[in-house]
């Protein structure tokens, strides 16, 4: 089963113009409760390339420096979850979700 704030290999291709592409670690945002009912999953893809902006929250995984880009935020179906590959720590977890309700308030 799928949780909130694991991290999954995912697999974003095909893309259309500036969505962020190929197969990568990506953060679930989306609640369990939801996975349970729906075929799709809410994630937000991590880089260590990208620069720091508004909505992107700092982490580290397998000892890298990254990003969780909350501006790249889609769905995906289930089957493009390749391999879990842990979770993020709980106050990264917290900030994202945070993030991610300033994001889509008012």
């Amino acid at each position: 089963m799928v949780k909130r704030g694991e991290i999954w290999l995912v697999n974003l291709d095909p893309v259309v113009g500036s969505e962020i592409r190929k197969t990568r670690p990506c953060v679930v945002v989306s609640p369990a409760e939801t996975h349970n009912h729906l075929r799709t999953v809410l994630v937000a893809p991590m880089t260590t390339a990208g620069r720091e902006a508004p909505f992107r929250i700092e982490v580290t995984h397998g000892g890298r420096q990254g990003l969780i880009l909350l501006d790249q935020v889609r769905a995906v179906d289930k089957t493009r979850l390749a391999k879990r590959l842990g979770a993020v720590p709980k106050e990264t977890l917290a900030a994202t979700l945070r993030a991610l309700q300033e994001l889509f308030a008012e």
